[in-house]
Parts: C-alpha cells; sequence; structure tokens
C-alpha cells in the first residue's frame, strides 16, 4: 500500500522526512537511484547549472526541441503555484498521479536511507522520465553542482549559465569558488558550454582539467545583435537574422547564445532546423521571470533574488521606463544578500513596500528594513506583514503611469500569483 494518497500529504512528509532542508551530498540519493535502475537513462541529458540563466535556457531548449518534433521531459526547481511544475512531459506539466506513484517507488526503494526534498522529488522526476522514454532530458541544477541530486546522471551536453554570488553558505562567497561548485558536473569528453559573458577563468581551467570539451562565449561562440535581429556564429554552424527572444532583459541573447551552443554540441543525434530555433526563440515564456502584466498600474514580476539577478532587473526596468513612479514589493530570504540587491534596484525604486515572508529562511519587513536601511531612503520605506498587504497598499497609493514591480523570493512572486497580483 502506498504510504499516502494525495500529493500534498507526500510532499509535506517529505518536508520532514530529512534532518536538514538542504544536505549536499550524493551518497544517499545515489543509493537509491541505483536500486531503481536510474543512474543510465538512455534519453540525451543535457544537464543547466548557474546562479541565474537556468529554468530561461532550459524553457528556450524545451520549446526549440519540442518544435523540431523530439520528445522532450525537464525537470526544474523551484516552483511557484504547484510542484507539478518541475516536471514537464512534452512541454505539460506531470499529473499528481504520476507524481504520487514516482513517490512511492521512491519510498519503497530507499529503505532505510533519509533523502531530503530535494532529492526525493529529484528521484521521482528521474523515475517519470524513465517511464516516458524521451528523445532528450532537461535536467536543472538546483544548487551548485559538484554534490547536487542531479549530478548523479552522466548528462551528454552540459550549459552552465551565468555564475554570481548565492548560496554562499554551501557554495562559498566568491565568483571563483562557485564556478568550481559547478563545473562538478563536468564529465570527461563531454561538452561544456559557458553563456557567462564575464566567464570566471576557474570554470574553464577545470573544464580542461575533467577533460570536457570546453565551449565559451565569445571564445568559441560567438553572437551579434543589430537593431532588428540577431547573428550567432558557433564552431561548426551559423544562424541569421534570428528574431529577439521573446524572453524580455538583454541578458537573453547571452541564454539565447548558450542553447544554440548546445543545440550545436548535439546535432549529430538530434538535428534542429532554423524554423524550429525561430519558432523556439518567439515563443517560450517563462512565468515569474520579468513577466509584465498590463493593467492600471502595471506590474513587473521577477524572481531576482541576488545582485546579479537585480541588476539585470534594473536593466529590464530602465530599459523600459514609465511616466511615473515604480513601487516595489520586496520579500527576501535572510541568507541572501540583501544589502547587494538592495543597491541595485535603489537607482530606479523609488518607494518600497516591504514584506514579511511567512516561510523557512523567510525574513519579517522590520528585519528586511534594518538589513537594508543603507542602500535605501528611510522615507520611501513601508513595511507590512505580508505580501498580499503590500501588493494591496501598493494598488491603492499607486496612480496613473506609475507600475509595481513584486520581486525578492520565489516566495513573493508566487504568492503574488496565487492572490492573482
Amino acid at each position: 500500500m502506498p504510504r499516502f494518497k494525495r500529493l500534498a500529504e507526500w510532499l509535506q512528509w517529505q518536508e520532514s522526512l530529512h534532518p536538514r532542508q538542504i544536505d549536499l551530498g550524493l551518497e544517499r540519493v545515489a543509493r537509491v537511484a541505483a536500486r531503481m535502475g536510474l543512474c543510465q537513462p538512455r534519453a540525451l541529458t543535457i544537464t543547466v547549472a548557474g546562479t541565474n540563466g537556468k529554468g530561461s535556457s532550459i524553457a528556450l531548449l524545451e520549446t526549440i526541441l519540442l518544435r523540431a518534433g523530439y520528445q522532450v521531459c525537464s525537470y526544474t526547481s523551484p516552483h511557484l503555484l504547484r510542484y507539478n511544475e518541475r516536471i514537464r512531459i512534452n512541454g505539460s506539466e506531470v499529473s499528481d498521479t504520476e507524481l504520487c506513484s514516482a513517490f512511492d517507488a521512491v519510498d519503497t526503494q530507499r529503505r532505510q536511507d533519509s533523502l531530503s526534498y530535494f532529492e526525493f522529488g529529484t528521484l521521482a522526476a528521474l523515475r517519470i522520465m524513465q517511464d516516458k522514454a524521451p528523445d532528450i532530458m532537461l535536467l536543472e541544477v538546483g544548487m551548485g553542482g559538484r554534490l547536487d541530486a542531479v549530478n548523479i546522471i552522466d548528462p551528454d551536453s552540459v550549459l552552465v549559465t551565468s555564475i554570481g554570488i548565492d548560496h554562499v553558505e554551501w557554495l562559498g562567497n566568491s565568483r571563483a569558488a562557485i564556478a568550481r561548485e559547478k563545473a562538478g558536473i563536468f564529465r570527461s569528453g563531454v561538452p561544456a558550454i559557458s553563456s557567462d559573458p564575464d566567464p570566471v577563468s576557474d570554470l574553464r581551467e577545470c573544464a580542461i582539467t575533467t577533460g570536457a570539451r570546453w565551449y565559451g562565449l565569445n571564445e568559441q561562440f560567438h553572437y551579434s545583435v543589430s537593431a532588428d535581429d540577431w547573428h550567432w556564429s558557433g564552431p561548426c554552424t551559423q544562424h541569421a537574422a534570428l528574431p529577439f527572444p521573446a524572453l524580455p532583459g538583454d541578458h537573453q541573447f547571452n541564454n539565447a547564445a548558450g542553447v544554440l551552443m548546445v543545440l550545436e554540441s548535439i546535432r549529430e543525434w538530434f538535428p534542429v532546423d532554423s524554423a524550429s530555433i525561430t519558432s523556439g526563440l518567439q515563443e517560450a515564456g517563462l512565468p515569474g521571470r520579468c513577466q509584465f502584466i498590463p493593467g492600471h498600474p502595471g506590474k513587473v514580476l521577477d524572481v531576482a533574488h541576488n545582485p546579479q539577478g537585480a541588476r539585470r532587473l534594473a536593466e529590464v526596468l530602465v530599459n523600459n521606463a514609465v511616466t511615473g513612479n515604480t513601487w516595489v514589493v520586496l520579500g527576501m530570504l535572510e541568507d541572501k544578500d540583501i544589502e547587494g540587491f538592495t543597491e541595485y534596484l535603489a537607482p530606479v525604486a523609488d518607494y518600497w513596500c516591504l514584506a514579511g515572508l511567512e516561510t523557512a529562511r523567510g525574513l519579517t519587513a522590520a528585519a528586511l528594513s534594518a538589513r537594508a536601511s543603507h542602500a535605501i531612503n528611510p522615507s520611501s520605506i513601508s513595511c507590512f506583514p505580508d505580501v498580499a498587504a503590500a501588493i494591496r497598499h501598493a494598488n491603492h497609493v499607486a496612480r496613473t503611469g506609475d507600475r509595481i514591480v513584486i520581486c525578492g523570493s520565489f516566495h513573493t512572486v508566487a504568492e503574488a500569483m496565487a492572490g492573482a497580483v
């Protein structure tokens, strides 16, 4: 008999199964994966790591490959509104029934091994993908790379997006240290692709030491942007007159360029035509990433939660200026670089509505205000117990020509979306 029948029951139980919420390491998850026969998938596997840009890159890859006619399964994290968002089969979320069945299979085979919430979910995703037998699997690293549960699978191509400072308690407090952790997903003879326009030298050096085949943006592949389109060139192929990515922000060109290099690296097995690339660039979407919601006032949702993400969000806001004020609804977790985050957004923010987050590691509005006080004018700050209250206030005081930006955490954006902003 399954331990539980409902998805919510499974997820609640998993949250308390392991003594530590984050417990990096491969020993436990690898043992269970071996018992389940998951370690050597038949599908071609593309693993994506990085600080920012992972979700966008997988969305682009998924859409392009689907347009090319391939069967694609994707595993990403975290989710915004539904756990089912984490596993997509040919672009559609997996069902509750499939998740519960996979969770039961993991529970049956884990025996005495304790698994973290992420490890349990990763094994379930791999089990579902095994059953679906896709042509291609897209796996997003949850944190770091070397000790992340996704790294039990040997990839056929690896993409590392931009590297910034985040999760310092587990990954280190420098880009070099974080790069070395992410380089742990490299394999000998396997393409190691970096879409970071300012790559850390340690990443390249790790690729060379590992024996991976290094491809760096502005090294082995390049792109140029004109007024109406853009051009990409790699070691073997070129793409001219490409449409701009539908995902907003100039940084999406870097993500798209890395994706095109991944496609070139697998073209021997899964070639993709120009029409599929064009369609994929124009159609790929990702909720909560610089997501513009029209209205009076208009809103921008962005899950940015580190300084690099804040800088990119600020660039998008500058490039999409409004005639009125910008109200920022901000909720963040205690382990984030709040000072660095708010410094980047301060020049484009007129008023701040700081919200408490009632979740693990969530900050109260008062604590958030104290951490951000050196970058934000105190007279521009209002504090609220939760995201919903902060949004209600911003909606009430915003005038014609203003906009409301909701950011700082997946939890912040999820609460906004759950309330239909």
